[in-house]
């Protein structure tokens, strides 16, 4: 059997989430699918070296943002000397702070700066440089604006274009989750690019919700990536390695997942961190499960931090769950 391509199955950067607790839980329920970090702007690890330091696992990908191709190239470089597999660059937030700070989104019209910034990452290291992007920007989502955008920068060493499969917006507001929920997704001009791009590799993301869509977009393109259908069920997480991979996975209960992380939880407590923090992505493990509610209940009831450790509370939290 051929190797299976590492970026076959990903998940997806998702802010404020997919931090280093996050992923060190994710790779607890695989060994195989890459995950990404949250988006980190390259001057946010100029000012902090030791951002990098937290890639737990072989399959980790680092998502950069920002619009400076000797910033960019320095992170990169240093990305690489620690094990990352792969340098994403951002070019789909369209958040406030991405127009401000020109990184994100704004880049998809400005084929020079981020040519400019794939030329500069790709020619420093030798893992592959690739970039998550939409299908357009604003009024610019015909299918010649994709082409030309995938045709410029494929040749400046972006090595897989992973595509969010609808447009993104650009509002004068706080707030992008109407960017999020009222465009279309167009799955199928991904799929005509990938056609038309047939050397270069494409991964589809966007509302990705379960094991059949994910068999039928693998029909079309080279990867999929899925965020939120993750983050709010991990335990789909759990049949990747053996239905994308066809590796052997030892099916453990939640439970005793969650309990063989009691050792890291107790050391990251230590430090002086914030259970809900480290256990964060976790809380929806137990969907579906007998005692999910009442679990996450006694886990926010800051009350019973009161006489108990933290460990304490988890564990008690815990023995509501009752997992078959």
């Amino acid at each position: 059997m051929n190797k299976i391509p590492y970026y076959k199955f990903s998940v997806a950067p998702m802010f404020k989430k997919t931090d280093k607790y996050c992923r060190y839980f994710y790779r607890k329920l695989t060994k195989h699918a890459l995950l990404y970090t949250e988006m980190i702007h390259s001057n946010a690890i100029i000012n902090n070296k030791s951002i990098l330091l937290n890639n737990y696992g072989k399959n980790i990908a680092l998502q950069l943002a920002g619009n400076n191709p000797k910033t960019l190239s320095f992170c990169a470089k240093q990305a690489e000397k620690l094990g990352y597999k792969e340098i994403n660059l951002n070019v789909g937030c369209p958040s406030i702070k991405a127009q401000k700070g020109n990184f994100g989104a704004c880049l998809m019209n400005q084929y020079n700066i981020l040519s400019d910034c794939i030329k500069s990452m790709s020619d420093s290291v030798s893992i592959p440089v690739t970039i998550k992007t939409r299908i357009g920007i604003n009024d610019d989502d015909s299918y010649s604006f994709l082409y030309k955008f995938i045709d410029k920068l494929s040749v400046s060493g972006c090595s897989m274009f992973i595509i969010h499969a609808r447009k993104a917006i650009f509002f004068n507001k706080k707030n992008t989750k109407y960017d999020l929920n009222n465009f279309n997704l167009n799955y199928k001009v991904v799929y005509a690019i990938k056609k038309e791009f047939s050397n270069i590799k494409i991964s589809i993301n966007g509302e990705i919700k379960n094991f059949e869509e994910v068999m039928n977009h693998l029909k079309y393109v080279d990867g999929v990536m899925m965020g939120r259908k993750i983050f709010n069920d991990p335990k789909f997480l759990m049949k990747i390695d053996k239905k994308i991979f066809y590796q052997k996975y030892i099916l453990q209960s939640p439970i005793t997942i969650i309990k063989s992380m009691y050792s890291y939880i107790e050391q990251e407590l230590k430090k002086g961190i914030n259970l809900k923090k480290i256990i964060f992505s976790m809380l929806n493990f137990f969907n579906g499960l007998n005692g999910s509610v009442n679990f996450k209940k006694y886990i926010n009831n800051k009350n019973n931090y009161l006489n108990n450790s933290s460990i304490q509370v988890l564990n008690k939290a815990l023995s509501y769950i009752k997992d078959i």
